[in-house]
């Protein structure tokens, strides 16, 4: 779990400049430096570790957790962070309605599906050129802004978002569908709008991948105490379902070779 030199390491405690800024953040901020905000990592430290508690336990009970982050910096640490735990994300472009028109969107997905297995089978040679080109362009352009969301099969119960200024219209989504929101919060942020905040920076690159690193370790504590519980309460099956199935079975074998004496005598 993250400790104070991690956080002092990379540089979580260096807010925004002075003249940008939210004051529902001050309760956040331990001073200036240099028209710089500092923000207390005491209070930092203290949300990042319930907040790590949250989402383990969360991942625990089978939730999932979409990760959000589409400005450059962020991009990579959230594919690779998301990747790891085996969580969807999204990491070059929200596009409107994801979550809040999710139907849309899968039959987007499942283009992207159909175009990767005709290329797989060999039926983009049957096609001319131009509609080939388009095809490519048309699925390259889908997994930039699908291909993290392909496995996706249901609405996800938290969303973690990098930059919640930049990823306003993605909150505001999780929002209306009742989706708890973590995220760290620089001091030109909203707390408001956030269930689970981190108070700290949210531009710097190691800072970043720091809050990815982590949420990604959380998930997957939470998914490992998942699968010790899972083994433990696995029932035994017991002496009616094996017959159940046996009797299927052997009902299902005399029904073939039934099946195969006809074929043979009307030969």
């Amino acid at each position: 779990m993250v400790t104070m030199k991690d956080l002092l390491e990379c540089g979580v405690h260096f807010g925004h400049q002075t003249r940008r800024w939210n004051p529902k953040m001050k309760k956040f901020i331990f001073g200036v430096r240099k028209n710089i905000y500092i923000i207390d990592l005491q209070k930092t430290l203290r949300y990042f570790r319930y907040t790590y508690n949250v989402v383990r336990d969360a991942a625990a009970e089978g939730q999932t957790m979409i990760f959000v982050g589409t400005k450059k910096q962020a991009s990579e640490a959230v594919k690779r962070a998301a990747e790891n735990c085996g969580m969807p994300y999204v990491n070059h472009r929200w596009l409107g309605g994801m979550l809040t028109n999710y139907g849309t969107i899968k039959k987007s997905i499942r283009k992207l599906e159909v175009i990767k297995k005709m290329r797989e089978e060999g039926q983009l040679d049957l096609l001319t050129k131009k509609e080939a080109l388009m095809l490519t362009r048309k699925e390259e352009k889908l997994e930039l802004y699908l291909g993290g969301i392909k496995e996706m099969s249901k609405l996800p119960d938290l969303m973690f978002v990098l930059d919640a200024v930049k990823e306003k219209i993605a909150i505001k989504e999780a929002r209306r569908l009742g989706i708890k929101v973590v995220a760290p919060l620089d001091t030109n942020c909203d707390p408001d709008l956030v269930d689970f905040p981190i108070p700290g920076n949210d531009d710097a690159i190691r800072s970043i991948q720091l809050f990815c690193n982590e949420m990604a370790e959380a998930i997957n504590e939470g998914k490992a105490a998942l699968a010790d519980e899972a083994g433990e309460e696995e029932a035994p099956v017991s002496s009616e379902e094996a017959a159940e199935v046996v009797a299927e079975a052997v009902a299902e074998g005399e029904t073939e070779a039934v099946e195969t004496e006809e074929t043979t005598k009307e030969a």
